[in-house]
């Protein structure tokens, strides 16, 4: 809790790293519910722009190296939760 936390995401792609490769990471809480986007890169970090982790994810990853990590400031125990790491890297996935 309040110390920035990297959430780690490798991934590996049998095509060439394009600006075609796409990230999503969704987030669903401990106590269940809906799952929520909170960030999705693509040629540039997009990050959520509403919701629990608005401007508190940042990109930490770099794509040519098989990295696709996040971080989020300012934790708090109710961002407890599953978060998942999507990568696709066309024609790959």
């Amino acid at each position: 809790v309040g110390e920035e936390v990297l959430l780690k995401c490798s991934f590996r792609s049998s095509s060439p790293i394009t600006e075609s490769l796409l990230v999503d990471w969704t987030y669903r809480p401990l106590t269940g519910g809906q799952m929520e986007t909170v960030f999705h890169y693509q040629s540039i970090p997009h990050p959520t722009t509403a919701g629990r982790f608005k401007d508190r994810i940042s990109w930490a990853g770099n794509v040519a190296n098989g990295d696709a990590s996040i971080t989020i400031q300012s934790p708090e125990l109710s961002d407890n939760g599953t978060f998942i790491c999507s990568v696709k890297n066309p024609p790959d996935v």
